[in-house]
Parts: C-alpha cells; structure tokens; sequence
C-alpha cells in the first residue's frame, strides 16, 4: 500500500510541473499588449504568413489596427508559424487635414485591385491575410484566428539572403538573393508575380492635423518600397532565382529595414509564399 500511495504521489508531482510548464509555454508565446521584452523573430521555413494593413494617419480607426500589427509582429504568436507584417499607407485621406509621409498613390492602387478578387470594398484599417482573408483591421483575435488557417495552407519554399558587396565602400545599395522552388499547385492559369518590398520599423509621427490631430503615432513595418523582380509559373517543377538591387536612401535607418520577397498570384492575389532578411549593418 505505501508503494502505491508513493508512485501515485510520484506521477501527481510530474503532471503538476508538466502542466505548468505547458501554462508558461502557452503564456510566453502569446504574450500581451504590454510594455514587456519583445522575442526575437523566428524564421520557419514553409510556414511564413503575410499580413498587410491598408491604414492611414489622418483615419482615427487606423492607430488600433496599426498597434495589431506591431503585437503580431513583437510576439509572434501562433508557435512554427512567421507572420510578415506590410504596413501599406494609402493615400486617400491625405486631402482631409493631414497628408501621411509615408502615404502612397500605389499602395491605394494595390487595394482597390484587393477589393476586386476579395469584393470586399476599400477601408481603413483594412488587414489581408495572405492575400485571401480581409477585415477590419483592429481586430486582433480575428487576426490570430485568420494566419492560423493560412499557415495551415501548403507554402513554396521561398528563401532570401544579403549578397555580400564587393565592394565595402558601396553603402547605398544592398543586393539580395532570391530563391522560389517548390510552389503547390493552386489550380489556377494565372502567373505567380515574385515581389519585393522593403519595410521600415520604429517610424513615428507628431501628427498635426486630421483626425489624429496632437497624436504622436508609431508604426511597425512600414513599407517603403515595392516592386515586382520577376514571373514564374505556379508549379512545383519551376524555380525562380534573381539578384534584386536596393538603393538605400538617405531618409531610411539600416538597421529598421528588412526585405522581404513573397509570391502572389496575378488575378486572385493568393500570396504563395514569403521570406524575409534583414539588412546587413556595417
């Protein structure tokens, strides 16, 4: 009998420190809308997500959804899985009292062809996730609920890397290699478009004007750059490989930028698969 009572006592205590740790997993990984530490980004091959927010500083509904997007960014939540953050400043409100620095007429181009494929109109805060779920943006639980179900969808393996410059003298441009292989079929006859998009973190502006007016506004991953390197064909045979130049301009902070290559369905806009890197810091 004291056998018995001893190992019950045994595996009580082992689930107890099981299923605490279980807990604090759980709980580090979600993390919270404080001011803790953020954790480092984690690069998952094949499991990357990208999640685009069509916001503006003179939209009073938009420094919510930009907040989300900062938190999903900082804790990454969903573990295996790397969300990619676009912030795509439009500029349709710029005639309203404030005209956003970072806004631009191409970034509100790219919406209107969104709400085409997703019929879903043009508004901000508007988030799209992988190119196939949008909402309103300041929703974070439907965020987390949305790159849930699109990182459970097959991925191409798509990788990008600094080239080392040949020259160390040459500081205003960066090249990097890119590579796509192994795209899943999508059933669709439409060309995969391989884009590139250079983002910037810790922007911030005193807006003066607007409905944001007196506000001081942050934003995660604002992008500066967005340009279309190349086609493939949607299928796993192909593979794309390119060596796109970015000029770094003066108005940008190195050590803020990330570049990041995804690949995008022409007409259904379905994002196949996306990576990201750093930019190299001397």
């Amino acid at each position: 009998m004291k056998f018995q009572t001893a190992c019950k006592l045994f595996f009580t205590i082992v689930f107890s420190i099981a299923l605490a740790f279980a807990f604090s997993a759980r709980k580090s990984a979600w993390g919270s809308t404080g001011s803790e530490s953020s954790p480092e980004k984690i690069s998952v091959d094949g499991h990357a997500v990208v999640v685009e927010l069509f916001t503006s500083e003179g939209c009073s509904s938009c420094p919510p959804a930009d907040n989300v997007l900062s938190w999903l960014d900082a804790h990454q939540p969903l573990p295996g899985v790397e969300i990619i953050p676009l912030s795509e400043h439009v500029d349709y409100w710029n005639h309203l009292g404030w005209a956003d620095p970072y806004s631009s007429a191409s970034f509100s181009t790219r919406q209107r062809e969104y709400s085409e494929s997703l019929r879903g109109g043009v508004y901000t805060p508007q988030m799209i996730v992988d190119g196939k779920i949008q909402f309103v943006g300041g929703d974070r639980d439907e965020a987390v609920e949305a790159i849930s179900s699109a990182s459970r969808m097959s991925k191409a393996d798509v990788r990008i890397q600094p080239i080392p410059p040949a020259n160390s003298s040459a500081r205003n441009s960066v090249s990097f290699s890119v590579q796509v292989e192994r795209i899943p079929l999508s059933g669709a006859k439409e060309k995969g478009l391989v884009f590139l998009a250079i983002t910037e973190n810790n922007l911030q502006s005193n807006v003066a004007g607007g409905e944001n007016s007196g506000r001081n506004l942050k934003h995660t991953a604002v992008v500066r750059d967005l340009k279309m390197i190349g086609k493939i064909d949607p299928r796993p045979d192909e593979s794309f490989l390119a060596q796109p130049s970015v000029k770094i301009s003066n108005a940008w902070k190195l050590q803020n930028l990330r570049a990041v290559v995804f690949v995008q369905l022409q007409s259904s806009h379905k994002i196949l698969g996306a990576a990201e890197s750093m930019f190299p810091t001397p």
